[in-house]
């Protein structure tokens, strides 16, 4: 199968989903044209991924999740204009943004849903990680780690406050599908880790939670301050502050 019909189809979906349009707060679209990625299911990355100071030993390689596996789809979905400008206001975030973020996940989770149909009707074993019963978290690192997946895919590399910087920024969501068809893996045009990321500081400024210095983010910190959110704007939580209003919010900044 080529990367283009996946492509296609990825976008087609995010154009005609309803899902992706909320009314009751007049928002004409949650995300805009995906950005979609490919590894080999035995790309020796994954088993890297293992390492404690990386995600740890109980993140799962593809083969794990499904045995037959020959290939990962990784895709990003960047959030509109709209959601990104009503987040760049105040230290509190947007309403845009808190529904990005809970009402997105919807729509990206129809996505992974989607996709699995879509191989499978097309005669081949598809799993989406995301959405199965195996699917777990352990310390707030989970067995299958979206944003190192994506990595491995070529879709882009981790900034300072340890947001995903892709070719359409940072701002968005990631999702992925496993599935037993040989795809071409996507070049990945990077050599470290965090290449996409200046340095420049600039989400340091922007956390309300004071959870980022020049060493990076403290991940409990800016937990509890997101846990403050889900309290405040119950159903929906988030942030996204070091996300926007930054020079890698929808591009990478060099």
């Amino acid at each position: 199968m080529e990367l283009q019909t996946i492509e296609q189809a990825v976008t087609e979906f995010i154009i005609r989903t309803p899902l992706n349009v909320v009314p009751e707060i007049e928002l004409d679209k949650i995300y805009d044209r995906p950005l979609i990625g490919v590894a080999s299911a035995e790309d020796g990355l994954f088993e890297t991924l293992k390492a404690d100071n990386i995600v740890g030993p109980h993140h799962l390689t593809p083969r794990k999740w499904l045995p037959a596996a020959q290939s990962v789809i990784s895709w990003f979905l960047p959030f509109s204009q709209a959601v990104r400008e009503a987040n760049r206001q105040g230290e509190l975030p947007a309403t845009e943004w808190l529904y990005a973020r809970i009402e997105g996940e919807m729509v990206n989770n129809a996505l992974r849903k989607f996709l699995v149909e879509w191989f499978q009707a097309a005669g081949y074993q598809a799993i989406a990680p995301g959405l199965d019963e195996r699917f777990a978290v352990v310390s707030r690192k989970s067995n299958w780690s979206e944003r190192h997946v994506a990595y491995v895919a070529g879709l882009g590399t981790f900034s300072l406050n340890r947001s995903f910087i892709t070719k359409a920024g940072a701002a968005g969501r990631l999702g992925s599908v496993i599935v037993t068809t040989n795809i071409t893996p996507t070049l990945r045009a990077y050599q470290a880790y965090d290449e996409y990321c200046s340095k420049c500081g600039a989400c340091i400024k922007r956390c309300p939670a004071r959870a980022i210095d020049d060493s990076g983010k403290n991940n409990d910190i800016c937990a509890k301050f997101v846990d403050g959110t889900a309290l405040r704007f119950k159903p929906r939580y988030g942030c996204g502050k070091c996300q926007t209003g930054v020079p890698c919010e929808a591009a990478v900044p060099i």
